[in-house]
């Protein structure tokens, strides 16, 4: 993919809309003839944030400038809230993995993480109606299979958090809505039973430190994988950031302001508001470029983010 930088004793091996993977390139060293998957060869990975920005499942154009590092340093500051939550981080300073130097050029958007066996599934959770949950609510009157009271409105909050998982597509393919009893079939009974327990236990967590700053977290997903060495099942790539997640204003929700309004949000709903407005997504061409306002608004919103919940601010 375009873009990937060339980092010394690191091996480009995928790209996803976002983020950029590399393993150690000793590690493909060792066989000349390997041909199988890095990800299965090597035991750490370095995972790259781009300051690529997506939405609809499509990467666009062009990229929120410093949205790489906002994102990984938020994701780092998360996993220091979740103590007891197991993630996936590696640590250059264990002698044990005898890693290469992280380049300075990257090392503001780098986290050394420890492969996993990812399971396919996004594990969603709401505590409020809005998104695509709303417009799936009003079809249906269910989220993901899961019946809802009538007459509810878009930003109303449920009376408890409930997990919505979908089913992680290809890269290029969209993801897909599914049935907690689908995931049973996909991962089985108790991998999907410990992947709903956590996933809400950690959001009903992150939503009180997120209601002590004056913020709500209407929405996230998170990503599980399980440790090659032990199985325990481990939470992966990033957390709670404004690209996996909805984030409004406390103050402007108590006063009737539309979540969701550009100002309200601490997320890329800006970006998806632009698209909505200026994009058929039915006539499956490329998305547009991206205005230059829209840009500098989403990376404000960003960093808006960053600063109330790390600083206070």
């Amino acid at each position: 993919m375009s873009g990937t930088a060339d980092l010394p004793g690191w091996t480009h091996v995928y790209s996803g809309k976002v983020r950029d993977l590399y393993v150690p390139s000793e590690a493909l060293d060792d066989d000349d003839t390997w041909t199988g998957d890095p990800l299965q060869l090597s035991r750490i990975v370095l995972v790259v944030a781009s300051d690529r920005v997506s939405a609809y499942d499509r990467a666009l154009e062009p990229a929120i400038p410093g949205k790489g590092a906002m994102l990984t340093a938020l994701t780092r500051w998360w996993f220091d809230q979740l103590p007891d939550v197991p993630n996936h981080l590696a640590y250059a300073e264990d002698d044990r993995l005898h890693l290469p130097a992280i380049p300075a050029e990257v090392a503001d958007r780098a986290t050394l993480a420890r492969t996993l066996d990812m399971f396919p599934i996004e594990c969603v959770v709401r505590g409020y109606l809005t998104g695509g949950g709303w417009k799936e609510y009003q079809a249906t009157g269910a989220i993901g299979g899961v019946p809802l009271p009538e007459g509810l409105q878009n930003g109303d909050r449920f009376p408890e958090p409930i997990y919505t998982p979908a089913w992680k597509a290809p890269m290029g393919e969209h993801d897909e809505n599914i049935t907690y009893e689908r995931t049973v079939e996909l991962v089985g009974e108790t991998v999907a039973e410990q992947l709903r327990a956590i996933s809400l236990e950690t959001f009903a967590h992150a939503s009180i430190i997120a209601e002590r700053r004056g913020l709500i977290l209407a929405d996230t997903k998170f990503e599980f994988g399980a440790d090659r060495d032990t199985g325990i099942v481990t939470l992966a790539d990033e957390v709670l950031t404004s690209d996996s997640s909805r984030y409004w204003d406390a103050d402007a929700y108590r006063t009737g302001t539309t979540p969701e309004s550009r100002m309200a949000s601490f997320d890329k709903q800006i970006v998806r508001d632009w698209l909505a407005a200026n994009w058929d997504q039915a006539a499956f061409e490329a998305p547009p470029t991206l205005p230059h306002e829209i840009v500098e608004q989403t990376a404000e919103r960003y960093r808006a983010l960053l600063d109330r919940l790390t600083l206070g601010l």
